[in-house]
């Protein structure tokens, strides 16, 4: 019976070794398939982020215009919020 087993497999440390490597490839709790997992949550995050981080500069600017003197405030309820005065007329191009 002994005879039919490769002699590389009759080694304990090599046995032993190949235990490990399969223990720490598929049923560890750090396996292939949860670092994959946690990897494209870490890519989608990243994502979000970059995006947050360039709303965070939007909001920045249009604070800034807010904040700003009279003519800059009054522009920009203009152009966001459509408001006018009370003599005028208020035409919306929409680009298509």
């Amino acid at each position: 019976m002994l005879k039919r087993i490769p002699s590389f497999f009759k080694n304990f440390y090599i046995v032993a070794g190949l235990i490990f490597l399969a223990w720490m490839l598929f049923l560890d709790s750090n396996d292939f398939v949860s670092r994959f997992k946690l990897a494209s949550k870490l890519r989608s995050l990243e994502n979000e982020k970059t995006y947050y981080e360039e709303k965070i500069k939007e909001v920045e600017h249009d604070r800034e215009e807010l904040f700003g003197d009279r003519q800059s405030l009054e522009k920009f309820a203009r152009e966001k919020y459509l408001m006018k005065k009370d003599n005028e007329d208020v035409f919306v191009v929409v680009e298509e």
